[in-house]
């Protein structure tokens, strides 16, 4: 039983794919922290991944000033494809862009014509 029970590990280990056995070169890296609290950062490695970013405080009229980041990333798809989404965070939250994310279906005739009523209508007292 223990033989048994011995092969079936085996065998479940030698079916896991295998991790590559050379490292990723790291082809660049850059990275900067300015005194007024701006940076930026990027790298790219062997594999095709590249990203960059870069942030910087920003005044919006509030007591404490924003921080305003914009990056990008890529990389390849596993269809030979590449993959790439570029952001923005900032205080209106996290803002990625990528033709690979999904998109809300469009808002039928109907429902649009009854948003639009409904925005110039008057307020109904509340009972």
């Amino acid at each position: 039983m223990k033989t048994i029970v011995f092969l079936g590990f085996l065998a479940v280990a030698l079916a896991a794919p295998q991790a590559p056995t050379e490292p990723i070169p790291i082809l660049k890296q850059e990275s900067e922290i300015n005194p007024d609290g701006s940076y930026q950062w990027s790298y790219e490695t062997g594999n095709g991944i590249a990203a960059d970013e870069k942030g910087a405080l920003k005044n919006i009229g509030a007591e404490e000033p924003a921080l305003q980041v914009e990056g990008q990333f890529s990389y390849p798809s596993e269809d030979g494809g590449n993959i790439q989404l570029t952001y923005v965070a900032n205080e209106n939250g996290f803002q990625p862009q990528g033709a690979h994310l999904p998109t809300p279906h469009p808002i039928p005739e109907a429902i649009q014509r009854a948003l639009a009523y409904l925005a110039t209508a008057s307020p109904q007292p509340e009972n």
